[in-house]
């Protein structure tokens, strides 16, 4: 069991709750032109439809912040009450007091100290974005990133580290510089006005081990909610698997309240991938339940047949196209449901019973038939073609759900 390391500030984000005692939420960013309204609905849609909980799109300028307001009334027209985030850099203060719609319309401001303006410039840019947010009761997110990492600052701990007689070295300071960056901000934010239960902290960098080591940082001398993830994980396999390991290091020690797999898609792809990533995350190290899980066997030369792997794909999608209907109909706990799909005997059977409902498909030279069990017991025995083992199963599936999980209905007196 994962145990938070300390009792965060709740802040509302939005209708969304973050921090606290509320589960670690899934976030996630457009990458069309915000100014582009119709397109950016969609993605947001699209995003909100795959568990995003919170969307954040780019707001650079006035064709953008413009926009805002029309794509927040779309948005809640089409039924989605998912917060949304204007992501600002560099010329942040001046759109938020220029656009006093746009500003008023999102549920939420990203800032990033690294990019407000240099010297006294910065503190004043910076101390614009958070009167407007304390005007319009807007929390924030103070977002570190190493790429664009404050330099007056950076230069200001090289110079001490050195004074001090004992270098750490430039890294070591370079990380140093990412944490403090983000808790003199916050101290900023509090003393132009900003509630401490307004601000959300964030230091993202794209290397696994230096991620781990910010956030362990930053969570031993704050007590904001944290957005964790890797400023840019990377591509397909790579990204997936950076990202797991720093979100699942960092979620097993108890850190993080918001979290993005910030994956690059490939051309044409759809955004949803990288919510579809934070969900399996957040479900696999146990924090969180989105939809029932399917455990199949990798296969090897006792499993020649791909009915096992055809059937296990199938089982999953059916389930998450049912899972929408299961949670709008009441079907309380399904999403805990766990389903087996094994390939041979070895396995097959001491998996199927350990989950609600397993298959064990026969291996090679196995006799023609399927056992299956539900709750530990054998139910059932399918015989027959791939095809017609498919559905019998999956129809099994469906009965399961329907007899362990359905709305239990009120008895009624006469």
């Amino acid at each position: 069991m994962i145990i938070r390391l300390r009792n965060t500030i709740e802040s509302m984000v939005g209708s969304v709750g973050v921090g606290g005692s509320n589960p670690v939420r899934v976030q996630s960013m457009t990458n069309t032109d915000t100014a582009d309204v119709e397109s950016t609905v969609q993605q947001i849609i699209e995003l909100a439809e795959a568990g995003s909980e919170l969307v954040r799109f780019t707001v650079k300028d006035d064709s953008n912040a413009e926009a805002v307001p029309e794509i927040k009334k779309r948005v809640r027209a089409a039924g989605y009450t998912v917060p949304l985030i204007g992501d600002f850099h560099y010329n942040g203060h001046k759109l938020l007091v220029k656009h006093p719609e746009c500003a008023r319309a999102l549920d939420k401001y990203r800032i990033n100290p690294g990019n407000v303006g240099v010297g006294k410039q910065h503190d004043a840019n910076f101390r614009t974005m958070i009167e407007a947010a304390v005007e319009f009761g807007k929390p924030v997110r103070i977002g570190v990133n190493g790429g664009s990492l404050d330099q007056a600052l950076l230069k200001e701990l090289i110079d001490e580290d050195l004074a001090a007689g004992s270098p750490k070295g430039a890294k070591m300071v370079f990380l140093e510089t990412m944490v403090e960056s983000a808790l003199r901000s916050a101290k900023q934010a509090r003393e132009y006005g900003m509630a401490e239960d307004k601000i959300i902290l964030s230091t993202k960098v794209s290397e696994v081990q230096e991620v781990i080591h910010v956030y362990r940082e930053l969570s031993k001398r704050c007590n904001y909610p944290l957005h964790v993830g890797l400023t840019e994980a990377g591509m397909g396999l790579k990204g997936t698997v950076s990202s797991s390991l720093a979100l699942g290091i960092l979620l097993n020690d108890g850190i993080g309240d918001t979290i993005r797999v910030s994956l690059t898609p490939k051309p044409g792809s759809s955004r949803t991938e990288e919510v579809e990533i934070c969900r399996e995350i957040l479900q696999n190290i146990g924090l969180r339940n989105f939809t029932p899980r399917v455990t199949a066997c990798p296969g090897c030369g006792r499993t020649t047949s791909t009915l096992f792997q055809e059937l296990a794909i199938d089982v999953e999608k059916h389930l998450k196209e049912r899972m929408k209907y299961w949670t709008e109909s009441g079907y309380e706990g399904v999403e805990t449901m766990k389903v087996a799909v094994m390939g041979c005997v070895v396995n097959g059977p001491g998996e199927a019973k350990g989950a609600n409902i397993g298959l064990s498909l026969p291996g090679t030279g196995e006799q023609p038939s399927a056992p299956v069990y539900a709750d530990g017991e054998k139910v059932a025995t399918l015989k027959g073609d791939a095809k017609t083992i498919a559905a019998d199963f999956i129809r099994m599936v469906d009965d399961y759900v329907q007899s362990h999980y359905s709305p239990k209905k009120e008895a009624t007196t006469i």
